[in-house]
């Protein structure tokens, strides 16, 4: 059995992936595609995942793309660990739940207030003709368009909705802490893993007004424990090449 981890920093979509094999004990190699330097639209890369887009498992030469898939994937194929969903029927209904919740409702207003910020500093720092060219590399038009979007700063309507849910969805697992100490339950789950990756370290950063004492003192104290989960405490140490001017929004200051 041999599995390859190809992935970037230790955030979003690829803390995602990595804090599931570390939280299942797998072992794995670990493969970083730089995306400062867009490796990620090399043709190697684009070979394994036409999308262009990180992160991408290897399993014995099958690849699997997609992070929520991956996750349910490493836990069908493997019982070693950490077990990402419950064994009852209901459990995983309501861990499937959370995450298409999070993957719809979450996921890309937290990456559109991110690109806002991180990615059109990197986008404005490349010069006309060559930001062209890197743009004509890159597989997917909407992720063209992304590019494109950042170099010039996203509407404040759109970032003002996409704060809005934000906000909504913080409120949201505030409420389910009160019940619950995991997202989906009782147990730690990949539910947990997804809102961490994508909200847990980042809210508070980048949405002082939102992640307070005051607003969402249990989801504060879950991002406690879920960064001093063994898993996850070695996920955050995988390589992380950010530019010095983006660490203090995704929180991996190092």
């Amino acid at each position: 059995m041999a599995l390859t981890l190809y992935h970037a920093e230790p955030v979003a979509n690829s803390l995602k992936c990595l804090a599931a094999l570390h939280e299942k004990g797998l072992p794995f190699t670990s493969r970083y595609v730089d995306l400062h330097r867009f490796e990620q639209h090399e043709p190697w890369f684009v070979a394994l995942n036409p999308d262009g887009q990180v992160p991408v498992l290897d399993h014995d030469g099958v690849i699997i793309t997609q992070t929520t898939v991956i996750n349910e994937y490493l836990d069908d194929a493997f019982s070693e660990g950490t077990q990402l969903r419950p064994a009852d029927a209901l459990g995983k209904a309501r861990v499937r739940a959370w995450n298409k919740f999070i993957d719809e409702h979450v996921m890309n207003h937290v990456s559109m207030h991110g690109w806002h910020r991180m990615v059109g500093v990197i986008a404005r720092s490349i010069q006309g003709e060559e930001f062209e060219k890197l743009m004509e590399r890159i597989p997917l038009k909407e992720q063209r368009d992304k590019w494109r979007t950042a170099r010039s700063g996203f509407n404040q309507q759109d970032l003002d909705e996409a704060e809005r849910k934000i906000t909504v969805a913080v409120a949201r697992v505030e409420a389910q802490l009160a019940k619950s100490p995991w997202i989906a339950g009782d147990a730690f789950s990949s539910a947990d893993i997804n809102f961490f990756s994508h909200c847990g370290m980042m809210v508070a950063r980048m949405f002082p007004h939102i992640g307070t004492l005051a607003n969402c003192p249990r989801v504060l104290d879950w991002v406690e424990r879920v960064k001093a989960r063994p898993g996850m405490a070695a996920a955050l140490k995988a390589e992380d090449r950010t530019d010095p001017r983006l660490r203090t929004f995704t929180g991996h200051a190092k």
